[in-house]
C-alpha cells in the first residue's frame, strides 16, 4: 500500500516518548527540502523514559526499521514511508512515526 516518504525532519518517537533521529540521511531523495531515509540507517534514541534494569530493560538506545517501500529505492535501498515498522533496541518496542511530510508517496 502507497505511504508518505519519511525524511531526516520527521517526528519520530520510540513508545515511551523518546525522539529517534536518523543517523544516515539519503541525499540523493529529497523531499520537502529535507533529505530522506533509507531502510538499512539505523536510528538513535534521546530521552526514553524506560527504566534501566532491574526496574525495566530500557531505556531505548537505537532503533532499526525492518519494512520500507516496496517499489522505490534510491542508491539500491528502499526509502522508509510513514507506516514502515521499526524495533527499538534493546527494548524491543515499536517506534512510532508522529508526523512527517505529505505531499510525496511511493509503494
Amino acid at each position: 500500500m502507497p505511504g508518505f516518504l519519511i525524511h531526516v525532519g520527521a517526528s519520530v518517537l520510540c513508545s515511551h516518548g523518546g525522539q529517534a533521529q536518523a543517523t544516515a540521511p539519503n541525499p540523493r531523495v529529497s523531499v520537502s527540502g529535507q533529505p530522506s531515509v533509507t531502510l538499512p540507517a539505523p536510528w538513535l534514541v534521546a530521552g526514553c523514559a524506560l527504566p534501566p534494569p532491574p526496574a525495566a530493560n530500557g531505556p531505548c538506545v537505537t532503533a532499526q526499521f525492518v519494512s520500507g517501500a516496496t517499489r522505490v529505492t534510491s542508491n539500491g535501498q528502499p526509502l522508509l514511508l510513514f507506516d514502515s515498522q521499526a524495533i527499538c533496541a534493546p527494548t524491543g518496542t515499536p517506534v512510532l512515526i508522529v508526523a512527517s511530510q505529505m505531499r510525496v508517496t511511493a509503494m
